[in-house]
């Protein structure tokens, strides 16, 4: 666009310049090409997604499975740069959620829940950028809260950890204005194994979630 519009000012410049040669002379005025949208810089923003898992226990021989699901809300920061004259954008990004993710399940007059209070990532970015749109991938480490509860009548126990694993996603970006983006994103995070211990039993635990969010940046 820079070019097209410099070879046109040229144009007029040389036409004008010949056919009122004997008219006083003024300078033309300068042609400025209006730059193009950049997605290089740092930014703030909101989220809300939904999640839905794959929680697997061991304990005693046995085995019990669970999917637990639900809605979470936080915030996320992070930083791009768009490389010179190249649709190709880099990033890195930090996000943390409130949550309320889990499942009870029941048998033999006792229940088991499984919850999540709150999850976070901190992933590497590459996009593509077309003008005001960026389409991107993202991966990097994943952490959340996990809690495991059982009660059998009046007798309960329960456990937590701080569970750490991978997330790999993407999603689309729009610029609304120069400055407010919206974005729709699916990741996969597998937040590995964890051992719990109710009551004094050791239980083997692997979790992997499938969150969806869309957010807001500034």
């Amino acid at each position: 666009m820079k070019t097209k519009l410099a070879l046109i000012g040229g144009a007029l410049l040389l036409s004008t310049s010949a056919y009122a040669a004997d008219l006083p002379m003024e300078a033309a005025p300068a042609v400025v090409a209006v730059p193009s949208f950049s997605w290089t810089g740092g930014y703030i923003g909101a989220q809300v997604g939904y999640a839905w898992g794959d929680a697997n226990f061991r304990a005693a021989g046995g085995s019990l499975s669970a999917k637990p699901k639900g809605w979470m809300l936080g915030g996320y920061a992070g930083y791009n740069i768009q490389l010179d004259n190249s649709p190709l954008v880099l990033g890195i990004e930090t996000d943390f959620n409130w949550a309320d993710i889990d499942r009870t399940r029941g048998a033999f007059g006792a229940t088991a829940k499984t919850q999540t209070d709150w999850t976070g990532a901190t992933r590497a970015r590459v996009g593509f950028a077309v003008d005001r749109v960026l389409f991107y991938a993202a991966g990097g480490v994943a952490y959340a809260d996990r809690e495991v509860k059982v009660r059998a009548g009046r007798l309960g126990a329960k456990d937590n950890k701080t569970a750490v694993g991978w997330t790999i996603g993407g999603g689309v970006e729009s610029a609304v204005t120069d400055n407010v983006v919206v974005r729709a994103e699916y990741r996969y995070t597998d937040l590995g194994k964890d051992t719990f211990r109710l009551a004094g039993v050791p239980v083997r635990s692997k979790y992997d979630e499938h969150p969806r969010d869309g957010g807001r940046r500034l």
